[in-house]
């Protein structure tokens, strides 16, 4: 299957977009959950993670797919292909995994951390706070970089 040029160019931006928005809720997430972890009092704690939470219930698992299924479709409807070049290969499995982790780690976590705070419970660990948007964030830089360098050749498909 090929898709036409204006169908691969429209599903293209469709992708850039959504990549780029990904990115930027990630760089938003790390911002909210930096203030979350030095935040000196308990309400900058509650807000930012009250923030995270509009941000993971809301925006992250829409834009993770949308990201998924665009790319899928552009590399099942170009030259390119879903198997053909190794940096798509990793891109695609990277995707994957970092959607799956948005949906059954990040929000999850994030949920937890605003629980604890709305039932005036301990104040959410730093650590527990940063790591997943410290790893999504480094996931979504190296895929937007691969995607711009194109490494690695192609594979034996």
């Amino acid at each position: 299957m090929n898709l036409s040029r204006p169908a691969r160019r429209a599903f293209l931006v469709v992708h850039v977009v959504a990549a780029a928005c990904w990115l930027g809720l990630s760089l938003g997430l790390l911002a909210l959950a930096l203030a979350a972890a030095t935040g000196g009092s308990a309400a900058t704690v509650e807000a930012a993670v009250r923030a995270m939470k509009l941000f993971a219930d809301l925006l992250l698992l829409p834009i993770a797919l949308l990201t998924l299924t665009s790319g899928l479709v552009l590399s099942l409807g170009t030259v390119w292909g879903l198997a053909r070049h190794r940096w798509v290969v990793t891109k695609f499995w990277l995707t994957l995994a970092t959607t799956a982790a948005t949906a059954f780690a990040l929000r999850p976590g994030v949920n937890e951390a605003v629980a604890a705070v709305a039932a005036d419970g301990p104040l959410p660990d730093a650590g527990d706070v940063l790591f997943g948007p410290v790893v999504s964030l480094s996931a979504y830089v190296f895929m937007t970089t691969i995607s711009v360098l194109k490494p690695w050749g192609r594979t034996r498909r």
